[in-house]
């Protein structure tokens, strides 16, 4: 398994997004209103949209295109629509506010 550590918990505001490009793949990171941070796939499976674009509800992103309800935490796509993202694992540091994120082994795709 392969971790970056690859932004701060103060660089995402509320319920906004930051993304980065890890091993060639460009991950968007969402604060959600809790304060937990998730990590998922920064592409719409429908149309390619960027989800860091996207409106944040609860532990759901809306797909600026078309307004898809994807779930964060397993990377489905809210019915009526079908499809899956990619969601990544993430730690903070407790002390720092340091976000660590892990692809490979610790990277699903819900099917």
């Amino acid at each position: 398994m392969k971790s970056w550590v690859v932004a701060n918990v103060s660089d995402i505001l509320e319920r906004r997004s930051r993304t980065v490009m890890v091993d060639n793949i460009e991950v968007a990171l969402f604060k959600l209103s809790t304060g937990e941070i998730k990590a998922i796939e920064n592409r719409c499976p429908h149309k390619g949209g960027k989800l860091s674009e996207g409106i944040v509800c609860d532990h759901h992103v809306f797909c600026p295109l078309h307004d898809w309800r994807i779930n964060m935490n397993d990377g489905l796509v809210e019915e009526p629509d079908e499809g899956c993202v990619v969601t990544y694992q993430v730690e903070i540091d407790a002390r720092s506010g340091d976000i660590t994120l892990s692809l490979n082994d610790s990277s699903t795709m819900a099917s």
